[in-house]
């Protein structure tokens, strides 16, 4: 796809073995530490046709000889599966999800349509996107319900619904570093300028894709209540400290104003907090 941002292309340590890199739109995250080991799990997998840059970024940071020891989903949007196919033929492992991501990754359901209504160019894109499933079933583990995550033995999940049904976000509690996936963004993923831009400023799940707003809101109160030190998104470069508390803060008490599509409230299908 030809939309991308600035910063497409760029990585950053957010801490030693917490690896953040661009692909276009979209971050993918490398856990493992580069100096201990030339393993690594790898978290989402980007945009479409983005596997020859994903390898080599990986390459860059742990070796020519490296290779993940698995990959794990927040949730099986395009932009975050989108190399996922291609990357199984050549890093044969497991790949693991949420349960309730799972018709979406075995290809028995398609997402549901966009909200090209919600304000932002992108949202009025939205309707081009892919929003077919995927078919990884030979690869496919599903998480069980006691928040643990193969081969991250310091992270848990948490299911952080809403903006798709198996939605999760990953947690560290000895440094508090939470991977959001899209259950918040950092940047107004519905407006082209900021995409382009990458304008830092903190939001709800990108609104043309989300499924259900009153499990989104719950989300992001359950993410402000871990007191995170780092976020890293899906969309938008990571924040950190007392920006990010005041700013989870802010989108909690605001969020019904600010994050939810008019065209979504004014429908009456949502219980508004």
């Amino acid at each position: 796809m030809p939309l991308t941002s600035i910063t497409s292309g760029m990585g950053l340590e957010v801490v030693p073995d917490v690896y953040c890199f661009s692909v276009q739109i979209v971050n993918i995250i490398f856990v493992g530490n580069p100096r201990e080991s030339n393993e690594f799990i790898l978290i989402d997998a980007g945009m479409p046709g983005s596997e020859e840059i994903i390898i080599a970024e990986a390459k860059k940071r742990f070796g020519e000889n490296c290779r993940p020891l698995a990959i794990v989903l927040t949730h099986g949007h395009f932009d975050h599966v989108g190399a996922l196919n291609e990357l199984l033929k050549i890093w044969d492992v497991p790949v693991y999800a949420h349960p309730l991501e799972q018709p979406y990754l075995t290809g028995k359901s398609d997402y549901p349509p966009p909200n090209p209504k919600a304000d932002g160019l992108v949202a009025k894109m939205s309707p081009l996107f892919p929003r077919h499933s995927i078919d990884i079933s030979s690869h496919l583990r599903l998480f069980n319900g006691d928040g643990s995550i193969p081969y991250l033995p310091n992270w848990r999940f948490i299911h952080t619904p809403g903006h798709t049904p198996g939605h999760v976000s990953l947690f560290r509690e000895s440094d508090k570093v939470l991977i959001a996936g899209d259950a918040i963004t950092t940047v107004e993923q519905e407006s082209l300028y900021d995409v382009i831009t990458q304008k830092q400023e903190m939001h709800g799940p990108p609104a043309y894709f989300t499924l259900d707003w009153e499990a989104a809101e719950q989300s992001v109160r359950k993410i402000e209540a871990l007191h995170p030190e780092i976020a890293i998104t899906g969309h938008g470069l990571p924040m950190t400290g007392n920006e990010l508390q005041s700013n989870l803060r802010i989108l909690t008490d605001n969020f019904v104003l600010t994050e939810i599509p008019e065209n979504i409230k004014q429908s009456g299908d949502i219980t508004l907090m």
